[in-house]
């Protein structure tokens, strides 16, 4: 969410952002927003006027009655009824301006940071770098669900009967590697100063809404029938949470975490869910990235994250690249946003498994995430990054690890979490 002093001073910066993100349907709001924080103000102008009045009327019915003039003081006890009563018509036009305000400010896009390519959608997104060599063995790698398979570790139709679609059993060495994984994304983070949270994996709604777009909402949170609790969908949602309402010392930042949850995603919309692999599933585990930092350090600190998902895929000899997100392809509440992708080489092509946004204040200010500084308090800046999401990150290690024969090796970095092993073998 924006700060108000933009639409009350810069509106055309705001409309221009508004159209840079190809939203044009939401430029009437900033006209709406004008008008009504105009008449909002002039509310409270008023009543704070008439408070004024009230005190001072109140103060000479006193006088009035010591000096027994009591038609000037009944006259006066009906102009403070008066007052108080446009005082309470006023502030009940107040609440009903700020919530129409909020409603309006919610879905008005944040501004992006300068350096964001323009473009439409993900289509216009902007390759910044590779990081490995991406090749291509001569020998075809089977689709991932039937790797799994192989080695008797995947099991689709169980879950069907148990869940329905989207949803699978992970066993054996598919099941121990994709554990393996997510505990070394852990120590990774860990050994990279982030302190280590497990958080909850259900949250408020007003959490829900400070952390995410009302679309973005709609399409992914589940919620629970009968209770103002959603699943997570990322735990990105709830760390933040973490801070809501707080006023954090200045000297106590950066917060730099990394956290661990299962994710629930409806997975609404144009994409859908995948009828037999798991690369878009209702269910999966994930290691996260999320810092709280002074608005100066938000760039500094948005260019760790997503060197860090780099690192951590190389360290698992996984060919990556970035992609810088256009304008068009960001959420509403980001600043700044790039996606890690993985390599596929029986697609031959990079596929996301992980994004990393800069959120500026936006989340701050709808969840009062404040900094207490030495020249007064200030909104703090939000970032978040994956460090790996299972089993997306299994895909891409299995294709890249495939061997001819139908081995899996597995890379220096995870064998320790595998019990010493440098290769499994299929069972089929």
């Amino acid at each position: 969410m924006i700060d108000i002093e933009l639409i009350r001073n810069h509106q055309e910066v705001v409309k221009e952002n508004i159209k840079k993100k190809f939203q044009d349907q939401k430029l009437p709001l900033v006209d709406e927003v004008y008008e009504l924080d105009k008449k909002f103000r002039a509310a409270k102008t008023e009543g704070d006027q008439l408070r004024g009045d009230r005190n001072r009327i109140s103060k000479e019915i006193g006088v009035f009655m010591r000096q027994k003039e009591f038609d000037k003081a009944e006259a006066a006890k009906q102009s403070v009824k008066d007052i108080d009563q446009r005082i309470t018509d006023l502030e009940a036009e107040e609440k009903e301006m700020e919530v129409e305000i909020r409603k309006r400010m919610m879905v008005i896009p944040n501004i992006i940071d300068p350096t964001v390519p323009i473009g439409k959608d993900d289509s216009e997104n902007v390759e910044i770098e590779k990081y490995g060599e991406p090749l291509i063995p001569d020998y075809e790698i089977p689709y991932h669900a039937d790797i799994f398979q192989s080695f008797d570790g995947f099991d689709s139709e169980s879950a069907g009967r148990t869940s329905g679609n989207g949803f699978y059993y992970l066993q054996g060495d598919v099941a121990r590697l994709h554990s393996s994984i997510i505990s070394y994304a852990r120590d990774f983070m860990i050994d990279h100063g982030f302190t280590y949270v497990i958080p909850p994996f259900m949250i408020h709604s007003n959490v829900v809404t400070g952390v995410m777009s009302f679309d973005e909402m709609e399409n992914m949170m589940y919620k629970i029938d009968g209770e103002d609790l959603y699943l997570i969908g990322t735990s990105e949602h709830s760390m933040i949470g973490k801070f809501m309402g707080q006023m954090v010392k200045e000297e106590d930042l950066p917060r730099a975490l990394t956290s661990y949850s299962p994710c629930f995603r409806k997975e609404v919309g144009a994409h859908g869910i995948e009828e037999r692999g798991v690369y878009r599933v209702h269910q999966f585990e994930k290691q996260e990235m999320v810092v709280v930092c002074h608005p100066k350090d938000s760039a500094y600190w948005y260019d760790q994250l997503w060197k860090n998902s780099v690192d951590f895929f190389r360290s698992l000899e996984i060919p990556v690249r970035t992609l810088e997100c256009c304008s068009g392809d960001l959420a509403d509440l980001k600043v700044k946003s790039c996606d890690v992708e993985a390599w596929s080489p029986r697609q031959k092509k990079y596929f996301e498994v992980g994004s990393c946004s800069n959120l500026g204040e936006a989340q701050a200010r709808r969840l009062s995430i404040r900094i207490k500084g030495k020249n007064g308090n200030y909104l703090a800046h939000t970032l978040n990054n994956t460090v790996v999401a299972s089993p997306r990150a299994l895909i891409a290690f299995f294709e890249n690890h495939y061997q001819k024969n139908g081995d899996i090796t597995i890379p220096k970095a995870l064998q320790p979490y595998m019990g010493g092993q440098e290769v499994i073998h299929p069972k089929k």
